[in-house]
This record gives structure tokens, C-alpha cells and sequence, in this order.
């Protein structure tokens, strides 16, 4: 055999393609790569989560359950079965609800994007019923997509060690329970950074139709319209530097396909106007939930006033950990924007603004830790961080410290977010 013929012969295959997914259908061995890795954070932080809401149920006192209209919380029984219900909790409780019997007027469901519920609710049809199951289902299965096209993602911009450690990070970060949880996160971040990674690839129709899947699943999702349209002016000065110009067509195709996330928030508001006359319902569901319009501003002040007011008193520690994490995630995002392409400065500083134009009052900064999961640049900073400071070790431990004590939290029904 020549040296070349052996060349030939030892060079990987060809990676299959898929025609239909344009730039995205190649099946090679990055995306191995990428889903194996995944697969093993997941399937190691997976078995954490479970032995923590065993331990906890066992070893914590439980505070009374806390159940919704049409959904109550189950009573606490012992059994290996607590290794999955200890984490059926507060919003999870919500989108079963909606999954099951739909959405009511006499409550403040609304609120609740419609996309993850309608899938736990197909799933339930196969599962036999079990909604908890079909929940899990679901948004383990979009974790785990998410997590692969992420580090895809991070691979191509920033190498492997970045994509390594931004996936690690994410599943370690101290809310990231509500990843593997029946909650609306995982399947918003999958189709986020879908979105993204496809308007990376140009594939700009499957990038609007990933937005408008988000935005069917959270209402910050509308805001990937302005992501989009930035990646695609991004794409167009850079063209036009090389000397390539875009025809017409072109320019109103990644026009058209910046514009579908809005799609997704249409037909949901359309829902309610046939169905109650009043497209409005789900903005004014917010006031149900406590919350009214504020700057950002004046909800980051009050947030730090009341984090910085009780140290060491209870309950202070919840507006504490609130502001610590907000605080990591500024910091961030700053690196964020003065390092990486804009279309990641813009998301990243989207996600956080936008949470906090709706304040609770009480406290002020409650929930916007639990959004942070979906804000992937962040993790870029974070996985930096311990890359120029020799901290990935220190991460790992304090993300994991951290995952550990709010998970007790969340599990012994603490309204922790």
C-alpha cells in the first residue's frame, strides 16, 4: 500500500449531510463529540439531582405544599419515587396544569407560554396519562439538545475547552435543577441557541422558525427578532468588506426570517383573543403574579438595597443570593460584549434587562437567577475566567456547593425562586 493510499485510507469519512437543513445537515464528528460529552454531564448531574431529593425529603423537614388550581401538590410519602416528585415544585406544578386541563381565565396561567405545556401534553397521550413523566420527558430530552448544539456552538467560536467547560458550567450553575425539572428553560434554551447557531450557519429560515419556537415558550423569546436582525446586519457589513453584495432576495429572506420569532408571540396572543376577545390577558396575567413595570435600573437599586440589608438574617439570605448571582451575571456580561461577536453581546444584555422591567416588590430581583440559565454567553465568560485564572477547579466547587444548597431549598418547598 503507498503512503497516500494509507493516507486515504486512515482519513475519516466523509460526515453524512442532510440537504434538507442546508449548511446545518452535516452529521460528522464534531456533533459525536458534542452529544457524548453532553450526554455524560447530563447523565451525571442527573443521578446528583436524584440522590439530593431523596436525601432531602428524608433528612429536611418539609414546609406545606404549595399547589395550583386544578393541580394540587402531592402529599409526601416515602419511596423511591421522591427521587423524581421531590422536583415537582412550584412553576412545575403550573405547566402540568395547563398540560392536562389547559388554560383558565379565573387564574393567572396565562402567563405561561404555551409551547412546552402543548408538548408535555402530546407526550402525556404516549405515556399513558402520566403527565409528570411526559414532563420530564420533555424537557430533559430539549436539555440535552440544547446542551449539544450549545457546545457545538462554543466549539466553533472558541475551541473545545471553552465548549467543554461552558457545558459543565451551565449544568453545575446554582439554579440549573430547573434544567432537569418540568419546567419551560431547557426546551427555550435548545431552540435559543438553535436559533442562533443557525443564523451562525445562514440557514436563516430554520434560525426564524427555532425563534419563533422560543418565543411560543417564554415571552423574552420575541426578543430574538433584534438578535437575529443583528447577526444579519453583522453578516451583511462583512459581505460587503469582502466584496459581495446580496441581492434583493436575499436581504428580505434574512429580513423575513428575523422577523418569525414575533410569529410565535402572535398566535399565542391570538389564542386568547379568540378565545376571551382580549389579546392582552397574558400581560395583564403579570399583575396575578405581583409584579409591575419598573426601569432596570430602579429594580437593580431595590435589588441591592435589599440584598445588602439583612446579611446574616433571616429570611435575608434569599434577596442575598439574588443579588450575588445577578451581580456574577453583569460581570459577565460585560466581558460578553466587549469580547464576542455583538449578536452574543445583544442576547446576553437582552436576557437581563428584560426580566427586570417586572418587579416583584417584595423582592426584587426574585427569578431572574432561575433566567440566567438561558443567557449561554454568560457561561463564555465563565469557562474564560477559570481559563485566566487557573479557576476552573474553585468553579466547579462553588457551582456545584451552590447547586446543591438551593436544590435542598426548591425541594423542601422554600420559595427559593
Amino acid at each position: 500500500m503507498t503512503r497516500a493510499a494509507a493516507e486515504a485510507y486512515d482519513a475519516p469519512a466523509p460526515p453524512a449531510r442532510l440537504p434538507w437543513l442546508g449548511r446545518l445537515g452535516q452529521l460528522g464528528p464534531d456533533w459525536t463529540t458534542a452529544l457524548r460529552y453532553c450526554l455524560l454531564v447530563y447523565v451525571c448531574v442527573r443521578l446528583g439531582l436524584f440522590v439530593l431529593g431523596l436525601l432531602t425529603v428524608s433528612l429536611v423537614p418539609m414546609q406545606p405544599p404549595v399547589g395550583v388550581p386544578g393541580w394540587p401538590a402531592q402529599p409526601q410519602t416515602p419511596g423511591w419515587h421522591n427521587a423524581v416528585t421531590a422536583w415537582e415544585r412550584a412553576d412545575a406544578l403550573w405547566f402540568l396544569r395547563i398540560a392536562s386541563s389547559g388554560y383558565r381565565l379565573d387564574d393567572s396561567s396565562a402567563a405561561f407560554f404555551p409551547l412546552f405545556p402543548m408538548l408535555v401534553r402530546a407526550v402525556a397521550w404516549l405515556t399513558g396519562g402520566r403527565y409528570l413523566l411526559a414532563g420530564f420527558l420533555v424537557s430533559n430530552v430539549a436539555l440535552i439538545a440544547g446542551l449539544t448544539v450549545l457546545f457545538k456552538l462554543t466549539l466553533e467560536e472558541a475551541g473545545e475547552l471553552f465548549a467543554r467547560r461552558t457545558v459543565l458550567y451551565l449544568c453545575l450553575f446554582p439554579t440549573a435543577f430547573f434544567l432537569f425539572a418540568p419546567f419551560s428553560e431547557p426546551l427555550f434554551l435548545a431552540l435559543a441557541v438553535g436559533a442562533v447557531y443557525a443564523a451562525r450557519h445562514r440557514t436563516w429560515l430554520a434560525a426564524g422558525l427555532l425563534g419563533a419556537g422560543a418565543a411560543a415558550t417564554r415571552s423574552i423569546g420575541i426578543l430574538l427578532c433584534m438578535v437575529l436582525a443583528v447577526e444579519g446586519l453583522h453578516q451583511l457589513l462583512d459581505d460587503r468588506r469582502a466584496g459581495r453584495t446580496w441581492p434583493h432576495r436575499r436581504m428580505a429572506a434574512v429580513l423575513g426570517s428575523s422577523a418569525l420569532p414575533a410569529v410565535g408571540t402572535a398566535l399565542y396572543l391570538l389564542y386568547w383573543q379568540r378565545l376571551a376577545g382580549d389579546w392582552t390577558i397574558p400581560f395583564h396575567a403579570q399583575g396575578g403574579w405581583e409584579r409591575h413595570l419598573s426601569s432596570p435600573w430602579h429594580t437593580l437599586w431595590r435589588g441591592f438595597r435589599t440584598g445588602t440589608a439583612d446579611i446574616g438574617g433571616y429570611p435575608g439570605g434569599y434577596w442575598t443570593i439574588d443579588l450575588l448571582l445577578v451581580a456574577v451575571a453583569f460581570g459577565l456580561a460585560v466581558w460578553v460584549a466587549l469580547r464576542t461577536r455583538p449578536v452574543y453581546g445583544v442576547y446576553a444584555w437582552l436576557s437581563l434587562v428584560f426580566p427586570l422591567l417586572f418587579m416583584f416588590e417584595g423582592r426584587p430581583l426574585m427569578s431572574v437567577p432561575r433566567f440566567l440559565l438561558t443567557v449561554f454567553p454568560l457561561f463564555w465568560g465563565l469557562a474564560r475566567f477559570s481559563q485566566r485564572w487557573r479557576a476552573h477547579d474553585l468553579v466547579v466547587a462553588a457551582s456545584a456547593g451552590g447547586l446543591a444548597l438551593v436544590g435542598v431549598l426548591a425541594v423542601s418547598w422554600l420559595p427559593i425562586f
